[in-house]
């Protein structure tokens, strides 16, 4: 398409770069200049982001200027990078080919953005993994000019106004070339690849300006930036965006530009200045009705010392709510994932159902969620987000005794089953923020506990704008006894979420259940029940039980019965799920309070 970034790249010296010998015109860049070049894209932060891909990056630079080009081979990167060892097998762990299509992602993203003025670009030609160096012919950067504004009876800025208009400036300079790429290779109309099935298409255009002050058009093209970035993070849906400028020529509205780009959805918003606040206002459309799914406006004091973090803190905002799991796309493809404009989408609709029932756990929805898995790992073995789902779901098989045998070799060899899966997903996929989130539950309930959190650190590491990896991480640092970091992990998931699930309250309420606060504990539990679930209602119990509130004890308590391994057992129900023996104690006291207030027995 004709707004897809594109640049030239030749084996001759660019004209800006006349210091350059002859000798090097001729022969292309020498060792220094390639090593220069691998430094200035190392020091990237997206490049650095991912250490093995760096690492990856630097080995066959080097390797190729040490004359060693022949031996890149998968297996040697595969020993030499990601620490695989003699037994590697390139058809059954697809790392490498993997990654270099990530780091080949990665490089063609720096040089259009970043690295759009750097004189040497260093490629990985598809089919090899031997780099390729060469001179490039870039135009010089364009220097930016800052309007001044003129006052009634002094024409220098006021010191404040000149702060403020010195850093965004500044801030302009160090970011304003990043992001506004195509972040597929593909344009959405004409993409063949197998991706297409994973997930819809969501075009983010450029912030527009509505004041005509650099100040305005640095904070809109940063703040633009920033929300390309922070939905990156985010997985299940192709993520696309326009070249700098490109607001200016569009024409059509968001709706009919959507449209013709083929996409399914179509973010867009502004930004405007008044007084010393910073007004944002943004929405998002369906690209094929024009139909208005989600507008917000945001408004924040614009304080110069604090441009930076402004920017980012608003676009982690926006793409929280945009691409949580439980955010705004996922719950417009949940109400039309039946619509024939869906339909075929069948790998990216399964993982959506899988994620629909991980809100309950409900037991008649686990058998369909679990064979539409085991369908499309079958038919996309090469689908990540998949192959974590269907690792969670092998593990409620075991916890939630959903295949009716609770022995200890039974839940065994559910729990291997489900950590197959979910080893497989981060096999395929190693920044996979959702198979790092199954395997760290999945690491949780087999007792790995010191696994299980630095998997769900990494993750959250990964991500830090995404509401269901703040959680994880906090239910299962609270469900060890570390409240400390665990609550405010679960709070913030709550604040960050448009609907949460229950359990993101459960350990909560167990929180305050500890303290002694037992009525806040109490409006907590309440806000859990919506799961269904029988911890929910014990909750309830424990805490209306303290408070002498015998009906709604009773009505909670034959809620829990129906729970049939909770009412069973409650010891080795918490256990199970890997709570600390101090909170187990305190849990099972305060449902034997319930009960015998109740006039029920343990």
């Amino acid at each position: 398409m004709a707004w897809l970034l594109k640049e030239k790249t030749r084996p001759v010296m660019p004209m800006d770069t006349a210091e350059i010998s002859a000798q090097s015109q001729q022969s292309g860049p020498s060792e220094n200049e390639v090593r220069a070049e691998l430094e200035r894209i190392l020091s990237n932060p997206d490049i650095q982001a991912s250490e093995k891909r760096s690492a990856f990056l630097r080995f066959i630079v080097e390797e190729t200027l040490a004359g060693r080009a022949k031996n890149l081979k998968g297996y040697s990167i595969a020993v030499a990078v990601f620490g695989r060892d003699e037994t590697f097998d390139a058809q059954a762990d697809p790392i490498v080919r993997l990654e270099a299509r990530r780091l080949r992602r990665d490089l063609d993203s720096y040089y259009v953005a970043a690295g759009s003025h750097d004189p040497v670009r260093i490629s990985i030609p598809k089919g090899s993994y031997v780099p390729h160096f060469e001179w490039r012919e870039v135009a010089p950067p364009t220097a930016v000019s800052v309007e001044k504004p003129v006052a009634a009876t002094d024409r220098s800025l006021p010191p404040r106004k000149l702060l403020l208009t010195g850093l965004i400036l500044a801030v302009f300079v160090l970011i304003a070339v990043g992001w506004f790429l195509l972040v597929g290779k593909k344009s959405p109309l004409t993409s063949t690849s197998s991706d297409a099935d994973y997930g819809p298409a969501i075009v983010v255009l450029p912030l527009e300006a509505y004041n005509s002050t650099q100040n305005s058009r640095f904070l809109a093209e940063g703040i633009s930036q920033e929300l390309i970035g922070a939905l990156m993070r985010f997985p299940g849906f192709r993520l696309y965006t326009l070249p700098i400028g490109f607001e200016s020529a569009a024409g059509p509205e968001p709706a009919t530009l959507g449209r013709n780009l083929g996409v399914t959805y179509v973010v867009s918003g502004s930004v405007r200045i008044e007084s010393e606040t910073l007004h944002v206002a943004m929405q998002m459309l369906e690209a094929g009705t024009g139909r208005v799914l989600w507008t917000e406006s945001y408004a924040r004091p614009l304080i110069p010392e604090a441009l930076i973090g402004l920017q980012r803190e608003l676009a982690g905002e926006i793409a929280t709510v945009l691409g949580q799991p439980y955010g705004i796309v996922n719950q417009d493809l949940d109400v039309r994932r039946a619509a024939p404009a869906v339909s075929t989408m069948q790998s990216y609709i399964c993982v959506l159902h899988a994620y629909s029932y991980r809100r309950r756990f409900a037991r008649e929805a686990f058998d369909p969620v679990l064979s539409c898995l085991a369908e499309t790992v079958q038919r996309d073995s090469g689908y990540s987000d998949a192959w974590a789902m269907l690792g969670w779901l092998y593990l409620d098989t075991g916890r939630f005794e959903f295949a009716g045998n609770g022995s200890p070799q039974a839940l065994q060899a559910h729990y291997e089953k489900a950590l197959q899966a979910a080893t497989r997903a981060v096999t395929i996929d190693s920044t996979n923020i959702l198979a790092l989130k199954a395997l760290a539950s999945i690491h949780h309930y087999m007792g790995h506990y010191d696994d299980s959190e630095r998997l769900a650190r990494q993750a959250l590491e990964l991500n830090p704008h995404d509401p269901d990896t703040l959680a994880q991480l906090g239910w299962r640092l609270a469900a060890r006894g570390k409240f400390d970091e665990g609550i405010p992990l679960l709070r913030h998931a709550i604040e960050r979420t448009v609907n949460p699930p229950g359990w993101y309250y459960h350990f909560i309420a167990v929180d305050l259940c500890l303290k002694g606060d037992h009525e806040q504990m109490l409006w907590i539990a309440e806000q859990s029940s919506i799961d269904g679930s029988g911890f929910s209602q014990a909750l309830i119990a424990i805490a209306a039980g303290a408070l002498g509130m015998h009906d709604k004890t009773q009505e909670a308590l034959a809620a829990m019965s129906r729970s049939d391994l909770l009412a069973r057992d409650p010891v080795a129900y918490l256990r199970r799920h890997g709570v600390s023996d101090e909170i187990a104690d305190v849990l099972i006291t305060g449902l034997r309070v319930a009960r015998e207030g109740s006039g029920l027995n343990m």
